[in-house]
């Protein structure tokens, strides 16, 4: 009998010593929760006026693109070139997309990428409304950029992506997209092995009654939608037709990817025409956003983006024409 309980005891003790897998990735899926004081905080200083409307070449795009450096340097995350910075080849202004990169942890997967971006310029000075006359563009696009540092917070936090990561703030989107044009032709130049791009564009606000958290641009033109769903277990995001009918699949950072790659490159975004009325106006301002909303959007799209950055195979495809 002592020579079992002898047994047991050192069973025991050998399980309990014994070093367990590491747990924090997958519970991070369920209790990684978004700050809202720190949408709060990146928010608020994107739309100061200090940033004069984040005008691409401009003084004020200079301080938000030096705050963004900071906060992928503060979270570890690596230039994807010699620096952050990826100079403009297609603007007259000196200007720069912002670029951090982090290796995917899969030794065969880290060779395919995902990019995951926003654009971060605006228009700068505009004719005044009531005296002011800076188009500080919270919804426009400090929303979106918002949405890609938290994302790459906790990828940076948790190193848990097989495939390799591209966070990219964009500059001159507001000139016609150029930032992305411009990034788009340099990395496929470089032949680099894109799974898909996700777009984040205007997530200030939420949509009313279309029963869906937001929209994804060219809903038809990949499977991206109905995968994301499955992924989150709910109708996360939808089609809004009005989207269409305004061609904004074309209209945003994603659509140089599509057509560089002719890979799943698409927008997310809550603005629906209906639930803001300040486009490119003085009063897109920081106290126009529901950060609360924004904070639930992001919390939700992570564990999202990290299934389809984690997928064995390449899940994301596009549809047949």
């Amino acid at each position: 009998m002592r020579y079992y309980i002898f047994l047991l005891v050192f069973v025991l003790f050998s399980c309990a010593s014994k070093p367990q897998p590491e747990k924090t990735n997958q519970a991070s899926l369920i209790k990684y929760k978004v700050s809202e004081e720190n949408v709060i905080k990146t928010l608020s200083y994107l739309t100061s006026d200090e940033l004069e409307g984040r005008d691409s070449g401009s003084e004020g795009i200079e301080k938000a693109s030096i705050y963004l450096e900071n906060l992928l340097k503060e979270n570890g995350i690596q230039p994807y070139f010699k620096t952050y910075r990826d100079t403009l080849s297609n603007f007259e202004k000196t200007s720069y997309n912002v670029v951090g990169y982090i290796e995917g942890t899969d030794s065969k997967l880290k060779n395919e990428f995902v990019i995951i971006g926003a654009h971060y310029d605006h228009i700068g000075k505009i004719a005044a409304v009531n005296g002011d006359d800076i188009g500080n563009g919270a919804n426009d696009n400090a929303s979106g950029t918002t949405a890609v540092t938290e994302v790459a917070k906790y990828f940076a936090k948790y190193k848990n992506n097989k495939r390799s990561i591209l966070f990219v703030f964009f500059s001159a989107e507001e000139k016609g997209l150029l930032g992305s044009k411009h990034l788009a032709l340099k990395l496929k130049e470089q032949k680099m092995n894109l799974y898909f791009m996700f777009n984040f564009e205007m997530i200030g606000v939420p949509m009313k009654d279309k029963g869906m958290d937001f929209y994804l641009t060219g809903f038809g033109r990949s499977n991206m939608a109905s995968k994301m769903n499955e992924y989150a277990g709910e109708k996360l995001v939808g089609y809004l037709p009005i989207e269409t009918k305004y061609m904004l699949f074309r209209a945003s950072d994603n659509y140089p990817f599509f057509t560089e790659f002719e890979v799943p490159a698409q927008t997310v975004s809550t603005f629906d025409f209906e639930n803001f009325q300040f486009y490119h106006q003085p009063d897109d301002e920081f106290e126009m956003m529901d950060t609360k909303h924004m904070t639930n959007v992001i919390s939700k799209t992570i564990p999202v983006l990290e299934q389809m950055i984690n997928a064995p195979k390449k899940e994301i495809k596009l549809n047949e024409k």
